[in-house]
């Protein structure tokens, strides 16, 4: 089955094997073909013929089967004459977000994302609601000390919320977004979210790596770096929950040519009392109950793969550090506003409510 390793040299993880059920060798013959889509009973009755070199070749579907078998063709002469040369893909130079537009407008299940004619990521269009060209990274080695002792015997991202992971709605996010690839550092009770994901059914490929100390709130982007494949990634605290368009902010970052960009939360501060306007020792005026308006770190961030680099091996690292540098060194940072829910739970009230929230959904 040389023809199945190589077209699926480039995916890892579930993916792989979920791509597996879909491949056919391209000197297979019809009715080889017509076994390999009953075998796909229940799922996208769709097979990607490879040549022996792993390229896709073409596609098939159950109705191209039988119409050619009501045409009346003969089951044993070879699938290349009814194939699907000129398939639609996502391929090195094209614009995912148009070809995912298009599938959905042709009825198009399975789209497949091809590097040099190989398989790269398989997509379910029944399931995911874009495709976004990123690795992902979630931070999860934080203590949670704040929301002791619920914390003294399970990290904060494996705290439930509404029945589920905290950590969980973020990665079935990232899913959604068809991001094959995610990354999970980890530190204090490390092996317990390393079984969480073990036990877990998951459309990504997911891989805990665990920092040998703490590292700050990005210094770990160091251990994952050889491992990172595409052009950008985007990085968030795991024990948060946000309703943030991933898409939109990936858009955003793009359009802007930024090196890195920050989802930003709309923050409100209103005092209570007349503000006193001075001027040495004049008062120039009373603003009376004034509010304040800020744009606060929301801890998610799209960033050029090349940024990793800049971050030294084994050594901590905060978020507002490394972006301040970024700005200092004369790069592009920009700032995507997060328009809906982003609750950073970090305190007991925190907690409380985001588990109401989620309940009620």
């Amino acid at each position: 089955m040389t023809y199945i390793d190589n077209a699926l040299a480039l995916i890892s993880g579930p993916a792989r094997e979920k791509a597996a059920r879909h491949i056919i060798s391209s000197s297979a013959t019809v009715i080889e073909a017509l076994r390999a889509l009953n075998a796909l009973s229940g799922s996208s009755l769709t097979l990607f013929a490879a040549d022996e070199s792993g390229r896709i070749a073409g596609t098939l579907t159950d109705g191209d089967i039988r119409r050619g078998m009501l045409a009346g063709i003969d089951t044993s002469r070879p699938l290349a004459d009814i194939l699907h040369t000129d398939f639609l893909a996502i391929r090195e130079d094209d614009d995912p977000f148009l070809a995912f537009d298009t599938a959905r407008k042709k009825g198009i299940r399975l789209l497949p994302r091809l590097l040099d004619g190989k398989l790269l990521s398989l997509h379910d269009l029944h399931v995911e609601k874009t495709i976004l060209p990123l690795d992902a990274v979630l931070m999860a080695g934080g203590r949670g000390e704040r929301l002791r002792p619920l914390t003294l015997s399970r990290p904060k991202p494996l705290l439930p919320v509404g029945g589920k992971a905290i950590i969980d709605y973020n990665v079935e996010e990232l899913e959604k977004c068809g991001i094959a690839s995610i990354f999970v550092t980890i530190n204090y009770l490390g092996e317990l979210i390393s079984e969480h994901f073990r036990s877990r059914a998951s459309r990504a490929h997911i891989r805990c790596v665990s920092e040998p100390k703490r590292l700050g709130t990005i210094g770990s982007l160091s251990l994952v770096a050889p491992q990172l494949s595409e052009p950008d990634l985007i990085v968030m605290n795991s024990d948060l929950l946000t309703t943030l368009d991933y898409e939109a902010f990936f858009r955003h970052h793009k359009a802007t040519g930024a090196d890195l960009t920050i989802a930003a939360v709309p923050y409100s501060v209103s005092v209570p009392y007349a503000i006193l306007k001075t001027e040495d020792d004049h008062l120039l005026g009373l603003e009376e109950k004034p509010t304040f308006n800020y744009l606060a770190n929301g801890g998610v961030y799209i960033l050029k793969r090349e940024l990793v680099g800049r971050i030294p091996a084994d050594t901590y690292v905060d978020a507002p550090d490394f972006i301040s540098a970024l700005i200092e060194d004369g790069l592009k940072v920009a700032y995507f506003p997060i328009d809906g829910t982003w609750i950073d739970i970090g305190t007991p009230n925190d907690y409380q409510y985001a588990d109401r929230l989620m309940s009620q959904r």
